[in-house]
């Protein structure tokens, strides 16, 4: 007789935990389903900047020419290749991973949808930092580099310190970063009118944003300082999630809640700072790749997908305007503001309706 109770039982209470089975797995594998997809997509889209474009390479010559050989009849094909796509290409990912990552922090510790280092004030600071390493001490290379990261961490920690206090830490720092922002295009602005020609064309990759510098010295900085940086966004992202949900629950978890906040910061300052010294403010790429992320994920924060996705719309960006923009190459910045502001303006709309 129990053993009869038990049988007719067992399905009614277990109908409930295998439904929440079901949508603990369906949680866990969206991520990864979603980021596996980028990845795909971040591979396609370096294929086609290589292999496609105004002069095209076929994938086993592609491979021919990484391997150190030459293609009969077009001997021209590795240096296009080796010294103009594929940098630019790589370069392109890498600042793309480095934009998107560093907008996902701001907004996802800040709380606040324009919390991006194009608002806040960080890649203008390292333009800033450029074009007065170029006006007054004709810094190239790896200096000129260093000119933009420094000066984007110095108006950084200027932000931090200036958005102390009471109130909402995110609206506070939004704002003090606005007018930051402000102040350092005034100076690029002032200084560009005073300048020589050729040193104001040096200076208009720092403002726009170009990948056309692209070159493997400047690969290898890049790549370097994300290597570092990255393991240590890794260390923190947990505490970062946990921070955003709420001070008080960060709090009853035993994190220190400030230096979190402060550490998460300080790393998407470097972040935006090394994208920027590499290929310039490229706008709005910071902005959109977390609320793009977001809305792949069903609304969960991924810094890892918001990575992938600036790195994604770099990389595409930069091949519509090397080969189909009338009138030339044009920066890739050109293009990443002009789509942007009216892809920010459809995820608001989209927000909102979702809010109702």
């Amino acid at each position: 007789m129990a053993a009869r109770v038990l049988e007719t039982s067992a399905p009614a209470l277990s109908a409930p935990a295998l439904e929440v089975q079901r949508l603990r797995k369906r949680l866990v594998k969206r991520p990864r389903t979603v980021v596996l997809g980028l990845l795909a997509l971040l591979v396609a889209a370096l294929l086609i900047r290589v292999l496609l474009g105004s002069y095209t390479v076929t994938f086993p010559d592609f491979l021919t020419i990484l391997q150190g050989g030459t293609i009969e009849g077009a001997r021209g094909a590795r240096f296009i290749v080796m010294e103009d796509k594929l940098p630019r290409a790589v370069l392109g990912a890498l600042v793309g991973l480095a934009f998107g990552c560093s907008g996902a922090i701001f907004q996802l510790l800040l709380r606040n949808p324009l919390a991006s280092p194009d608002i806040l004030g960080i890649s203008s600071g390292a333009s800033l930092g450029a074009v007065i390493g170029i006006v007054f001490f004709g810094a190239t290379g790896f200096v000129l580099s260093g000119f933009a990261v420094a000066f984007a961490l110095c108006l950084g920690l200027i932000i931090m310190a200036l958005a102390r206090g009471s109130g909402s830490v995110g609206n506070r720092f939004v704002l003090m970063g606005i007018g930051i922002a402000e102040l350092s295009g005034a100076i690029i602005n002032y200084m560009l009118a005073r300048i020589d020609i050729s040193s104001a064309r040096s200076a208009v990759v720092w403002i726009t944003g170009s990948l056309a510098p692209a070159n493997w010295n400047r690969i290898e900085i890049v790549l370097v300082i994300l290597l570092l940086v990255f393991p240590l966004v890794a260390l923190i992202h947990i505490n970062l999630h946990a921070v955003s949900v709420g001070e008080e629950l960060a709090h009853g978890l035993g994190l220190n809640v400030p230096a979190t906040r402060w550490s998460s910061i300080s790393l998407a300052v470097v972040l935006a700072a090394v994208g920027t010294a590499a290929a310039g403010p490229i706008a709005f790429v910071a902005f959109v790749s977390g609320p793009i992320a977001r809305r792949l994920l069903g609304g969960r924060h991924s810094l890892l997908a918001s990575a992938l996705v600036g790195a994604i719309i770099v990389v595409l960006a930069d091949f519509i305007t090397a080969n189909y923009i009338p009138g030339g190459d044009l920066p890739v910045g050109v293009l990443t503001g002009a789509l942007g502001a009216p892809v920010l303006i459809w995820l608001l709309i989209q927000s909102q309706k979702e809010g109702r």
